[in-house]
């Protein structure tokens, strides 16, 4: 326990869109050197897919699912952490309520034999307020907003303890993905003013 309050009391504070004060490497790397080698094999499940795919030749790493038939029909196997947990099982039923209102917004057949699950509700709830914003880029922030606040919840008051350094994790991937959503739109909008500036120069402007 001493060395998690080592470790948290030195850790920078989060705060939703804000620039991440390192990256989620090298928090791994950091936490790696105060934790048992049971509770750091755990670092490699908190990923933003509920059900990461764990390669064993690769050393146990998880990756990021394609989505390429992923259902999340079924609950993602269980860990020893009951934040771990309670965060694959509250992204899994937003991901599958969020593939069921896009169904319905497109007049698409549903599965009716598929039973979407409706817990736990803020997860149903986030979707549905998701799927009710027209740009979807704000629609992702939003999802990445109410993302944050679940793991804070599932958190709790406590910053001292292996929670919550999943928890830290969980949520610098979060601001790495924000941060990539911003790039992106920054790239966007500089293409787009250089293309104004080309045709402004053509009409000879």
């Amino acid at each position: 326990m001493g060395s998690y309050y080592y470790l948290g009391a030195q850790l920078p504070y989060l705060i939703y869109g804000h620039d991440a004060p390192m990256s989620s490497e090298t928090f791994k790397n950091l936490a790696l050197n105060h934790m048992s080698s049971s509770e750091a094999a755990l670092l490699q499940f908190c990923t933003l897919d509920p059900d990461p795919i764990v390669d064993e030749d690769a050393g146990g790493e998880a990756a990021e699912s394609t989505g390429v038939g992923d259902s999340y029909a079924e609950k993602a196997k269980r860990t020893s952490s009951s934040l771990i947990n309670r965060w694959k099982e509250w992204e899994r039923v937003l991901r599958l309520n969020l593939a069921k209102g896009r169904a319905q917004k497109l007049n698409r057949e549903q599965n009716r034999d598929a039973a979407i699950p409706e817990s736990p509700p803020e997860a149903v709830l986030a979707a549905k307020n998701a799927l009710l914003i027209e740009s979807p880029l704000e629609a992702e922030y939003f999802l990445d907003k109410a993302r944050w606040d679940a793991i804070d919840s599932f958190q709790g008051m406590n910053i001292f303890n292996e929670n919550a350094m999943y928890a830290y994790l969980l949520k610098l991937l979060l601001m790495e993905r924000r941060a990539a959503f911003d790039t992106e739109l920054g790239f966007n909008e500089y293409k787009g003013l250089y293309a104004a500036i080309l045709e402004s120069k053509n009409e000879g402007f």
